[in-house]
This record gives structure tokens, C-alpha cells and sequence, in this order.
């Protein structure tokens, strides 16, 4: 979501869960601080109870954190490690998602 795409006036949340609604994947990047923040805490929430979202949940860790302080449930769901090998880390992440990627 940016900026750009929300008027003065309009509710971010509102705005947020709408965004939300459209997508077909969940990425959840894992900060310190992400894990720290109570809207990516509402919106993995509402990602893990959306039907839409069952097995499209790509966590990726972008810095060391404990994300165990955002949701215990995130221990049960595979995470990919973007802090060594950016490319590898794309790989497995089009993997998931079923496209092709090229490095440059």
C-alpha cells in the first residue's frame, strides 16, 4: 500500500484490509521492526484466517529478529532467508510461487 493510492481523508485500516482482500499472497517481511509493529501483527492475523490465504503465506527473514514475538504460528509455516544470498532467496521465493526468476 502507498500513499499514492490513499486520499487524505480514508481510513488506512480500511484501506489496508481492502488491499488485503485482493491479494493472493500473503509476504510477511520479518524485521525487527516488523515483528514489533501491531499492524503487520493485525494483518498476519487477519492472513491467517483467511481461507484464500491457506498455504499462501511466504514469511521472509530480512534482518535477524524474533519472530516468534509477532505470532507463535510462525514456527509451523516455511520461511525464506533473504539476509545471505539475495538471489538463492529469490529463487525459493518464485519456487513458492510458481514463476521463473532470472538473476541479472
Amino acid at each position: 500500500m502507498s500513499k499514492a493510492n490513499i486520499r487524505g481523508a480514508q481510513q488506512w485500516h480500511d484501506e489496508i484490509g481492502t488491499a488485503l482482500k485482493r491479494c493472493d499472497w500473503f509476504l510477511l517481511v520479518l524485521s525487527p521492526q516488523s515483528v514489533r509493529s501491531m499492524w503487520v501483527k493485525h494483518e498476519l492475523i487477519y492472513a491467517l484466517q483467511a481461507t484464500h490465504y491457506g498455504g499462501r503465506i511466504s514469511p521472509v527473514l530480512y534482518k535477524q529478529c524474533d519472530k516468534d514475538a509477532l505470532s507463535w504460528t510462525l514456527s509451523a509455516i516455511e520461511w525464506i532467508d533473504f539476509r545471505e544470498d539475495f538471489d538463492e532467496a529469490c529463487k525459493q521465493l518464485f519456487r513458492i510461487w510458481q514463476l521463473e526468476y532470472t538473476s541479472k
